[in-house]
């Protein structure tokens, strides 16, 4: 701990300041009601409405009520108003209303306006504007990627290494230290993002991206998985009437040196790998329909892994090894649709996506003894995988007369499929053998959902169904050459089959000092994985289970710009497919990766204590949390007597704990100059269990309490200079954490952008470079049944993008 503070000190003294400015928000909401006589309870039509603000009395906006006496006020900014009520014949009434930040929809219902009544009704409705973009509403942070300057250019993963919170390790994101997150695309699980895992994050080009959210306490109008909370991300699509889009280009380089040499005798490295990012946007808007589509194609080369690792065997055996992978990648994507509105109650959506991703990866992985006198082995690959997703979907909404009453249905239909090919040379001292293993893998995912929503006087009920049907075929086939080291009789087929029908519903209610939201998610899951009956270790298995999964946020505003919020959620992870596949992967041939089908899901209870201040300039949150998580997901490597193979299978690991303070503070101390800065500080703790590997015979592994304390700081600066000129400087450390028996060193890293708005604000040029100082490595040490891993990878983290793009 007292290395993570310094280190903490020293990046605040060299960047003050760094992450992504957080998107500026001015929250805004519709307010509606209906007039009526007082004894009569007639309608009123035609009546005015008038508001001014509560204490200038100055005109704000106003309306009349239609024919039935119904009115609304659209785009009303949070605060503190007057509503006066006019009616020829009636007396004049008026309301004080506050304008909060939970409901976007507020309905003030029947409103008794007669000669009679002169006392003052007051409704009051809730809280205060939202400018930082950290909304009220449960604690959502919404970032921009225009904003995001220094990492322009590059992926959706890359750009999420600098959000505040959000950590990434081994290519997966992590909330507060916790990989178990949920990521969504346009509100919605896509394969594209995988469901429930994290796939092609690094391919998604940011530019086809319009903004990032981030909840760390989900209501129960979202899926119960995702422990650590739900980053959800939001593609661009303009709205404005005719035709418009926008053009882009990037280009850029990686690897523009060697940071640590090949051991000998194997193929070089990748250096000066190239990075080409075009992208267009169009969009056209005419009376009822607006049709879009969207395009990208990125091109990448990468040193994508570069790790030295050392192997030391209780028995004395010491093995040095060097995995190096050079991989190339092409990622094409198409988003296309038609948004039908034939009035002013009903809209209909229909949607495509289509993507393919081409990844050809050569590896070269030596291993020598402990003196590198002698070359025990060399395995080179060639790995062939072709990804193709292809989703259709069709929603429907209808507005009721009352503004924010909606009915919302959907469906959406996913097709994933897997390809990949693996060749091996596998170079002996006495011999040179060929192998090789083809896997297929088709994933069909149909969601069907109906979600409601009424607002009311003083928040809103949301309710809804949800059900999913998911299946995925997956066949290996092995193809053994001379003296083959694979395992030939773990191929064969396996089907896993998921059903999953839920139901919800969720309450808000707010005052002028209260907030409630509180809300109940019943999911029943079963899930059917059939396996090849001739594999030598696993036999057919699946699980079900039927849980509530209840959230409560309970909240008190001190004053307009101090709230205390208490958050308590129950959340479920269930083993993703590739979790508990059968089959053994190659990518490494003495550390192989296999599934484990008795995998059971892991349950997680979490409470949290968050205080929020508000400032003219600036804001400041922080927060206080707990998670308790019963059968906790966790990868485990055992060694098996008589070999120095080590077999990394995914195991329930008993129960763990996370306890952990967050800080985030933004400020603009200028027109200038503002930055926004965040700091994670948590205890991971694990409970001492015991397990049996059973891939290729059953192998017990014990494991004794283990706990360490960790964190991140991530600052960022952002200069707005005259003629539209931008700059962007951050930074991030990342203090040395737990990782599957063992931890994972301290990181650091500062990233620089530079952004000119060109043409009257239609163009822009960008320049920017990631780990400016090349200071971004990754080092492991594992310990587990008689044996020790000590690795450091030096994969390409510094790469220098230059782009421009065109509005029109």
């Amino acid at each position: 701990m007292t290395n993570f503070k310094k280190n903490a000190f020293f990046i605040l003294f060299l960047v003050f300041g760094s992450v992504m400015e957080v998107e500026a928000q001015t929250f805004k909401a519709t307010i509606s009601g209906l007039l009526k006589e007082g004894k009569s309870k007639k309608i009123i039509p035609y009546g005015n409405i008038v508001v001014k603000t509560k204490l200038e009395q100055r005109f704000v906006t106003g309306t009349i009520s239609d024919e039935e006496g119904r009115f609304k006020l659209a785009d009303l900014p949070a605060g503190h108003y007057t509503l006066e009520i006019s009616s020829v014949g009636h007396v004049k009434k008026t309301h004080d209303i506050t304008v909060g930040t939970l409901s976007a929809f507020l309905d003030l219902g029947d409103i008794l306006v007669d000669e009679d009544t002169k006392s003052l009704n007051t409704v009051t409705i809730v809280g205060q504007a939202n400018t930082d973009g950290l909304s009220d509403k449960m604690d959502k942070k919404t970032f921009t990627l225009s904003n995001n300057v220094a990492q322009s250019g590059g992926s959706v993963l890359q750009a999420m290494q600098n959000l505040p919170g959000v950590t990434v390790q081994d290519g997966k994101i992590q909330l507060r230290g916790n990989d178990k997150v949920a990521v969504l695309v346009d509100g919605k699980q896509n394969a594209m993002t995988g469901f429930g895992t994290q796939t092609s994050l690094d391919n998604i080009p940011a530019s086809a991206i319009e903004r990032i959210e981030i909840i760390n306490n989900p209501s129960a109008k979202y899926d119960a998985n995702g422990n650590a909370g739900i980053i959800n991300i939001v593609y661009k699509k303009n709205k404005q009437e005719g035709f418009n889009g926008k053009v882009g280009l990037t280009t850029g380089l990686g690897a523009l040196w060697v940071r640590q040499e090949n051991l000998p005798g194997i193929r070089p490295q990748y250096t000066a790998t190239p990075k080409i990012n075009p992208s267009v946007s169009l969009n056209y808007r005419k009376n009822k329909l607006n049709t879009f589509l969207q395009g990208d194609w990125l091109y990448t080369q990468t040193l994508n892994r570069n790790e030295f690792a050392t192997r030391t065997y209780s028995d004395g055996t010491l093995i040095n090894q060097q995995v190096k992978r050079n991989r190339t990648t092409t990622y094409t994507t198409a988003k296309t649709g038609v948004d039908w509105n034939p009035d002013e109650q009903n809209s209909l959506t229909v949607a495509g996506y289509f993507n393919r991703e081409k990844i050809i990866d050569r590896g070269d992985i030596p291993y020598f003894n402990g003196d590198f006198s002698q070359r025990l082995r060399l395995w080179q690959f060639l790995e062939d995988e072709v990804k193709y997703t292809a989703t259709g979907s069709v929603s429907y909404q209808h507005k009721f007369k009352q503004p924010g009453h909606l009915l919302n249905a959907g469906f959406n239909y996913t097709w994933h499929r897997e390809d990949e090919k693996y060749f091996f040379t596998n170079n002996m001292p006495t011999f040179t053998g060929e192998d090789s293993f083809k896997l297929l893998s088709d994933e069909h995912v149909a969601d069907l959902n109906v979600d409601y929503i009424r607002p009311l006087k003083q928040g809103r009920v949301e309710m809804g169904l949800k059900f999913r049907r998911r299946t995925i075929p997956t066949n290996m086939e092995f193809f053994p050459g001379l003296n083959s080291p694979i395992d030939v009789n773990a191929g064969g087929w396996a089907d896993y089959k998921e059903t999953i029908p839920a139901v919800y519903a969720n309450y808000v209610f707010e005052t002028n000092r209260f907030e409630v939201e509180a809300g109940l998610r019943f999911e029943y899951v079963k899930v059917q994985y059939d396996v090849n009956p001739n594999h030598n270790t696993y036999q057919s298995d699946g699980y079900d289970y039927a849980r509530p999964f209840p959230n409560l946020r309970l909240a008190y505003k001190l004053n307009d710009n101090n709230k205390l919020s208490v958050f308590f959620n129950r959340r479920v992870d269930r083993p993703n497919e590739v979790d508990i596949r059968i089959f053994p992967k190659y990518d490494e041939p003495e550390l192989l990766k296999v599934g484990n089908p008795t995998l059971r899901p892991q349950f997680t209870n979490t409470v949290e204590l968050g205080y929020r201040l508000n400032w003219k300039k600036g804001s400041l949150y922080t927060s206080l949390y707990h998670k308790m998580i019963d059968a906790t997901i966790t990868r485990i490597a055992t060694q098996v007597p008589g070999s120095t193979i080590l077999y990394n299978i995914f195991q329930n690991a008993g129960k763990s704990y996370q306890t952990g303070a967050e800080v985030t503070w933004q400020q603009e101390l200028s027109p200038w100059y503002s930055f926004n800065a965040s700091a994670t500080v948590y205890q991971n703790k694990i409970n001492a269990f015991s397990i049996t590997n059973k891939y290729p015979v059953p192998t017990v592994y014990t494991m004794p309490e283990e706990s360490l304390t960790s964190g991140n700081v991530k600052l960022n600066n952002l200069f707005k200079l005259r003629k539209q000129l931008q700059i962007q400087l951050s930074g991030v450390y990342l203090a040395k954490d737990i990782v599957p028996q063992g931890t994972i060193g301290s990181r650091f890293s500062v990233d620089l952008g530079i952004k000119q708005q060109l043409q009257k604000g239609k163009g822009e040029l960008f320049l920017n470079g990631t780990d400016l100082f090349n200071t971004l490595k990754t080092k492991r040490e594992i310990i587990g049944n008689g044996f020790t891993l000590k690795s450091t990878d030096y994969l390409e983290t510094q790469v220098f993008r230059l782009g421009y793009s065109y509005k029109f």
